[in-house]
């Protein structure tokens, strides 16, 4: 069964860092695209950044580009997103999300996934 996991909110004062984990059990991300999304109350689902399932191209949303990185862990099935010069704007819940079908830019829209992780709270003060 594929499932994700997704771990590291928090409270954080801004300009301050939070790193996002983001766990897959019953697959590898080796072949998959991985997408990170945000939705603020109110507000839809914004895509954030992701990494194609083709070309292995990582594409930023204007809002977090220069600040949010993606990595992966060594283990093939964890992924991170390092959030730095964090902003009261950038309070939201964060998913994750996979699929092998995400590609190019396409991999920022949020019905290119199939399998999404529950969600973890970032808070950001001002």
């Amino acid at each position: 069964e594929v499932q994700l996991q997704a771990s590291g909110g928090g409270l954080v004062q801004a300009g301050g860092s939070l790193r996002l984990s983001c766990v897959a059990s019953g697959f590898t991300f080796d072949d998959y695209a991985i997408g990170w999304f945000r939705q603020a109350p109110g507000k839809g689902r914004e895509g954030i950044l992701c990494m194609s399932s083709d070309d292995y191209i990582v594409y930023y949303a204007d809002s977090v580009k220069g600040r949010f990185t993606i990595s992966r862990g060594t283990a093939g099935n964890t992924m991170f997103l390092q959030m730095n010069s964090l902003r009261p704007e950038d309070t939201a819940v964060y998913y994750c999300a996979a699929d092998y079908k995400a590609y190019g830019s396409g991999c920022l829209s949020a019905g290119s996934y199939d399998y999404w992780g529950q969600g973890t709270q970032v808070t950001v003060s001002s």
